[in-house]
């Protein structure tokens, strides 16, 4: 069987796992059934009338040769001949879907110098990005800008990185995100300090949740990390170091200063006095 081409909408429609296309609305299957089956459905009564034939055997020629032709011609003809009127609604719908904006984070390096910001953001606009917040973190190198943008559907990591790398920065990486990259890391870290208040045992898991990190397990700790900036060591009294990983994306310094300040939290309120009130 020929493949429909990928412009096509069955193309479109059709379910990547079963193959099958959605139903279409009722009312226009009704349609596009009468507008193929009433031609035929006359034809047939045509010339069946004008045979000889007795009332009763006209009425079976009619009634069988109509259900034959409505059942392997009309109703194929329709879904075929008729496919994208009856599926517009559902093509509409997808194409909205696929135009919809989206939200990415992003990261690349700057010169720390004027201007550089503003070619930036003069390259992303080219592409009718919103930048919805941004975040400036000195390196070594320059300042690291993040950033969380609205970009149209048709707008993908490929081009995204060219902007970046046209606006004049260096060692871009972009990743998909939700609405939620919109709480600032202070936002979380306050968040996240208070619940290691309420138990200092939790900091691992927050650290990782502030972080979008993974643990790495202690005997794995020990290996050679790679020296990219993709692994964070954190010292702790009681639990020893942590180690956290987040491969293709470097932790900032900002965001090693917040990790280790909640460290530093939760080996305080873990050599609380019992009778302290902020103890639990």
């Amino acid at each position: 069987m020929k493949r429909p081409e990928h412009n096509t909408p069955a193309a479109e429609l059709r379910c990547e796992v079963c193959g099958l296309m959605p139903e279409p609305p009722k009312a226009r299957l009704t349609l596009a059934n009468v507008a193929v089956m009433l031609p035929i459905e006359l034809l047939v009564h045509a010339l069946v009338v004008e045979t000889h034939l007795p009332y009763v055997a006209k009425v079976l020629v009619l009634t069988l040769t109509a259900t034959v032709l409505v059942i392997w011609v009309a109703e194929p003809s329709a879904a075929r001949m008729l496919l994208r009127w009856l599926h517009a609604p559902a093509l509409r719908q997808r194409r909205q879907l696929a135009s919809a904006p989206s939200l990415w984070r992003a990261r690349t390096l700057l010169r720390d110098q004027p201007g550089s910001l503003q070619r930036i953001t003069a390259a992303l606009a080219r592409l009718d990005t919103n930048i919805l917040s941004i975040h400036v973190h000195p390196v070594p190198d320059g300042v690291l800008d993040e950033f969380v943008l609205s970009v149209p559907g048709e707008v993908g990591e490929p081009e995204l990185l060219a902007a970046l790398l046209d606006g004049g920065g260096s060692s871009p990486h972009v990743w998909p995100t939700t609405a939620l990259a919109m709480a600032d890391g202070q936002t979380r870290a306050l968040s996240l300090g208070a619940r290691i208040a309420a138990a200092p045992d939790e900091l691992p898991l927050a650290v990782a949740e502030l972080l979008h990190a993974r643990i790495v397990p202690p005997s794995d700790a020990g290996l050679k990390m790679p020296d990219d900036g993709t692994h964070l060591k954190i010292p702790t009294a009681w639990h020893g170091p942590i180690t956290f990983a987040r491969p293709g994306e470097p932790f900032t310094p900002a965001e090693s200063a917040r990790a280790h300040r909640l460290a530093e939290l939760a080996e305080i309120m873990s050599y609380r006095p019992a009778g302290s009130p902020t103890a639990r």
